[in-house]
C-alpha cells in the first residue's frame, strides 16, 4: 500500500468511528429532537448525487466510507420519519400544546 492509500484507510477509520456513536444513540433512544429533518433529506440527497462520483473512482477506502455515510445517513433520515410520524399521530408537538407532551 502506498502513502495515500493508507491516509484514505486511517480517515476513513477515523470518520466512521466519529459518526458511529451518533448513529448508536439515535437507533437506542429514538431521541431525534435535536436534528433537522431538511439537513437529513438534504445529506441524503447529497450523499445518493455522490455516489455517481465514487462509482466512477477505482475501488478504494472512499467506497468505505461513502458505503458508510450512505447507510448511516440512510438510517437516520428512515428513524426519524417513523419517529416523527409516531409522535404526530400520539399528539406530541414538542411546543407544550400537544395532548402528549413528555420529554425524555
Amino acid at each position: 500500500m502506498d502513502l495515500p492509500m493508507v491516509a484514505g484507510a486511517a480517515s476513513t477509520v477515523l470518520f466512521a468511528a466519529a459518526n458511529l456513536p451518533m448513529v448508536v444513540k439515535a437507533v437506542r433512544t429514538r431521541d431525534l429532537r435535536s436534528y433537522s429533518g431538511t439537513a437529513l433529506v438534504v445529506g441524503n440527497m447529497g450523499n445518493v448525487v455522490y455516489t455517481f462520483y465514487v462509482l466512477s473512482l477505482p475501488w478504494g477506502p472512499i467506497w468505505v466510507l461513502h458505503g458508510f455515510y450512505l447507510v448511516s445517513m440512510g438510517v437516520m433520515l428512515g428513524l426519524f420519519t417513523v419517529v416523527r410520524r409516531r409522535t404526530r399521530s400520539a399528539g406530541y408537538t414538542g411546543d407544550g400544546q400537544g395532548t402528549d407532551d413528555r420529554r425524555r
